[in-house]
């Protein structure tokens, strides 16, 4: 299971896409919205071989996240509902489209934690990015490795039980950072976001550092290596994402959530790129000429949901999913939550 990428979207070919919207809690909106993105057409690019893993990890996905270090304004400000966002993720996941899932929701009637789920067998409650009304947010990216440990623990329950823990985001990837040989590569962000006191990011990577670190406020990426790996892809990434927050205060909050959409469904293959197939090898090289773009997409493989997170100076949060169904790449539904932070 992986979780979200940055990418912008060429707009030259027509496809249907779905429309729906998602539930919406009490204290929560959820709306419908256009999903106006078209895809292009594909580049040819080898099937996934019967006898590959029916379960080989999948590889894709990314984050790009904007954060200012204090979302607190001053008085007298007249910002635009864009500009006011203190905290700006844009992400991607790639999984195998038959992968069961859910799509995001919150989890129970008592509206605390919203998140997509995984389904598959085994692996039931995780997910890949989330964020509670209390103001914890989580999301994860696998590393690509070529050989994976069929009998390593899961990695999505990383996320569900940060989002369910009493501990604070550093105390947790400490924790998380002492086990973190029990799992295949992953990374994980951790927030604790707090309009009084500040947000607090924290970043772990069993493949990196020993221990968590704190983030500065700033613009990162994050894909299937260590935090800002400089991958051409996610570097292109990076480069559009910035582009769009540059003139996010010129933008309402609808332009500025669908721009941000456009640029993780940018199929451009950024290659060559001898750092992802030094680190994929064999594994990668079949799929290399879609896997290095923002957006992949291959046979039965690539990414299936794109998530926008927005939160502004007085805690309120737009969540937006557009999340791929039926395994069809051309049916897809767009919904989007919105609420404030209890901090």
């Amino acid at each position: 299971m992986a979780p979200p990428a940055p990418l912008m979207a060429p707009l030259d070919a027509r496809a249907t896409e779905g429309k729906g919207s998602g539930r919406h809690a009490p204290g929560s909106v959820c709306k419908p919205a256009n999903d106006s993105l078209r895809r292009r057409g594909g580049v040819a690019f080898p099937p996934i071989a019967r006898g590959e893993a029916r379960r080989p990890q999948p590889i894709g996905a990314g984050v790009v996240l904007n954060w200012l270090r204090s979302r607190k304004r001053c008085a007298g400000d007249v910002l635009g509902p864009a500009a006011r966002a203190g905290l700006i993720l844009a992400a991607n996941r790639d999984e195998f489209y038959h992968r069961p899932s859910k799509s995001a929701d919150f989890w129970d009637s008592s509206n605390e934690i919203l998140s997509g789920l995984d389904m598959e067998e085994g692996k039931e409650g995780g997910t890949w990015l989330g964020i509670s009304k209390k103001g914890k947010m989580a999301a994860l990216t696998n590393y690509m490795q070529p050989k994976i440990d069929k009998n390593a623990k899961g990695r999505g329950a990383l996320v569900t039980n940060f989002l369910t823990a009493d501990l604070d985001s550093y105390s947790y990837l400490k924790k998380v950072s002492v086990e973190g040989h029990l799992y295949n590569g992953f990374n994980l962000l951790a927030a604790d976001l707090n309009t009084t006191k500040g947000d607090v990011i924290c970043y772990y990577g069993n493949k990196g550092e020993p221990e968590p670190v704190f983030l500065n406020a700033g613009i990162y990426g994050l894909s299937n290596s260590l935090l800002d790996t400089p991958w051409k892809k996610l570097q292109y990434g990076k480069q559009l994402f910035t582009e769009v927050v540059k003139r996010s205060q010129d933008l309402t909050k609808e332009d500025l959530v669908q721009e941000l959409l456009t640029v993780m469904n940018n199929q451009e293959p950024q290659l060559p790129d001898p750092a992802i197939e030094d680190q994929g090898k064999d594994y990668v090289r079949p799929i290399l000429n879609k896997y290095a773009a923002v957006c992949v997409r291959c046979p039965g493989y690539g990414t299936r949901t794109n998530t926008v997170i927005l939160i502004d100076s007085e805690g309120e949060v737009t969540f937006t999913e557009r999340n791929m169904i039926n395994a069809d790449v051309n049916q897809w539904k767009t919904s989007t939550y919105e609420f404030k932070l209890h901090t």
